[in-house]
C-alpha cells in the first residue's frame, strides 16, 4: 500500500454533526473529497429493500461499508493533492464495539494498513443542527454514542483528535485549512 497517510484527512464524528455538509465545501473549494460510505450503502439498501442497513443487519452493514470505504482509499490514491474522507476505515472498529459486536480481525488489519493524516477532525455532536432525514434514522443520544466510539477508537490507533468549532460552515473550513496549512485551490475563484 502507498504511503499516502499525509495527505488523507478524516472528517469523522457522530450522524448531524455537518460532516457530510463540511466536505461539499470542501469539495465546492477546489478540494477531492471522498463519501460517506454508510449513506451510500443505506440509500442503495432502501432502493432494493436490502437489508444491510445499520437497524437490519449491522454486521453486514459495517461489512459493505469497510469494502466502500477501501475502494474509495483505492481512488483517492490515484488522485493528486489531499484528499478529504468523509469517516474513515478506522472507525468502523469502534462501530463494531458500539453496537455490542465483536470486532473481525480484518477490521482492524484494515484500520493498520490503510492509514489517515495523523490529525483527524471530529464535529461535535451538535444539538442545535441535528437533524433526521430519510437515510439518518438514528437519535441524537446514538449520533453523541457514535461520535465517542470514532474519536475513542481514531485514539486507540494513534491519531490526534482536531475538534471542529460549533460554527458556520465557511469558519470551519477556515479552521481545516489553518490547521492542516493546506490553501483552497479555487481561493482565488471562489469565495471562502
Amino acid at each position: 500500500m502507498p504511503n499516502n497517510s499525509d495527505r488523507f484527512f478524516v472528517l469523522t464524528g457522530g450522524p448531524g454533526a455537518g460532516k457530510t455538509t463540511l466536505i461539499e465545501a470542501l469539495r465546492s473549494a477546489g478540494f477531492t473529497a471522498m463519501p460517506e460510505a454508510g449513506r451510500a450503502i443505506i440509500r442503495d439498501q432502501l432502493q432494493i429493500g436490502g437489508q444491510a442497513t445499520h437497524q437490519n443487519n449491522p454486521a453486514l452493514f459495517a461489512e459493505l461499508m469497510l469494502s466502500f470505504d477501501m475502494q474509495s482509499y483505492r481512488h483517492a490514491v490515484d488522485e493528486t493533492g489531499p484528499v478529504f474522507f468523509d469517516r474513515g476505515i478506522t472507525e468502523l472498529v469502534g462501530y463494531h464495539g458500539m453496537m455490542g459486536m465483536p470486532v473481525p480481525a480484518h477490521f482492524r488489519t484494515a484500520a493498520e494498513k490503510f492509514r489517515y493524516n495523523a490529525k483527524v477532525f471530529a464535529a461535535p455532536p451538535w444539538p442545535e443542527i441535528f437533524a433526521n432525514d430519510s437515510e439518518r434514522k438514528q437519535s441524537l443520544g446514538e449520533a453523541v454514542r457514535t461520535h465517542d466510539a470514532a474519536v475513542r477508537t481514531y485514539a486507540e490507533f494513534g491519531y490526534e483528535i482536531v475538534a471542529l468549532p460549533e460554527t458556520s460552515v465557511e469558519e470551519r473550513l477556515r479552521f481545516i485549512l489553518a490547521e492542516t496549512g493546506l490553501a483552497a485551490p479555487f481561493c482565488g475563484r471562489k469565495p471562502l
